[in-house]
């Protein structure tokens, strides 16, 4: 195919892929609408289901961003398998729910992952589901459990044209249209770390957790959430019940070849209080002064500053 020009803003994988791979196994996720992360039907639709978008990740200003949360679960849900070995060590088998279920009558011991893609999401009224649990089960016994939160970002306007030129890319296609997408970062403040907060503190409440609440989340959109609670929140040294650990993740680099799938890369881990990541969203240093929303008002009103 010769060479198409691509617009800035763009979309980076679709189904998994680069969104010009042509490769007859990449387009046939297109054709059936499937994830290769979860190997399930994907998730990513429009508003009436008629069209299964299968947008994993796009471009940002601070770099590429995953936007979708089964994104993090490539290589046969690597992330949480991290998870499983910093909590109960990597002797323990690793076990998704169906596993499980053929095998829970032996005795011995293993982590069991409960989430939606696993069983089912382990909630505990209308307004509190937890993305994922990781169950260590002693003979039969729950013994403990870990529980862990994966977060991407949302999207505002749309890229329905950029998406439809490349579901429709044939071999004299020659540009692409810019796609209008934006980013939620709003919800960064208004539902994702308020959603982490709270979470977090139920874990920290029971009986059989002991390392608190783990958080997956893109660097990039990490990086928001510094802008609000400060990037020199201290660190702990030891996992606790109430601490929050937290994985930061980037894509590779752009991979020369069609065919083939860029790759998770660990950016970061950090280990911090659940008590100082709270208070520092309620009244850390990038909280705007009472002054500021005086001439915010006044502003509003017409008044001169």
């Amino acid at each position: 195919m010769s060479a198409i020009k691509m617009p800035n803003k763009n979309l980076v994988e679709i189904f998994g892929y680069a969104p010009d791979d042509l490769t007859p196994s990449v387009r046939s996720l297109w054709n059936l609408g499937a994830c290769p992360f979860t190997n399930r039907s994907c998730s990513k639709s429009n508003h009436d289901s008629s069209v299964v978008y299968g947008t994993c990740s796009v471009t940002t200003k601070f770099g590429d961003c995953i936007i979708c949360p089964n994104r993090f679960y490539e290589h046969d849900y690597a992330t949480l398998k991290t998870v499983a070995t910093d909590v109960f060590g990597k002797d323990i088998e690793f076990l998704m729910f169906n596993e499980y279920i053929k095998r829970r009558g032996e005795k011995s011991n293993f982590v069991v992952a409960l989430g939606q893609n696993s069983g089912k999401e382990v909630k505990i009224d209308q307004s509190l589901s937890m993305d994922w649990v990781l169950a260590k089960v002693d003979n039969g016994i729950l013994s403990e459990y870990v529980g862990i939160e994966v977060q991407s970002i949302d999207i505002t306007n749309n890229y329905r044209d950029c998406w439809y030129a490349y579901k429709n890319l044939t071999s004299s296609t020659r540009s692409i249209p810019i796609s209008k997408h934006g980013m939620n970062w709003a919800n960064v403040h208004k539902r994702l770390i308020p959603q982490i907060i709270r979470k977090g503190v139920v874990y920290s409440n029971s009986k059989l957790v002991k390392s608190g609440l783990y958080f997956i989340v893109p660097d990039v959109v990490y990086r928001k959430f510094e802008d609000i609670i400060g990037a020199d929140i201290p660190s702990v040294n030891i996992k606790g019940k109430n601490t929050l650990t937290i994985h930061t993740y980037a894509l590779s680099d752009t991979i020369p070849e069609h065919g083939a799938q860029r790759t998770l890369i660990p950016v970061r881990k950090l280990l911090v209080s659940l008590d100082e990541f709270s208070q520092r969203f309620i009244s850390g240093p990038n909280l705007p002064t009472g002054e500021e929303l005086d001439h915010a008002v006044k502003r509003v009103l017409g008044n001169q500053e």
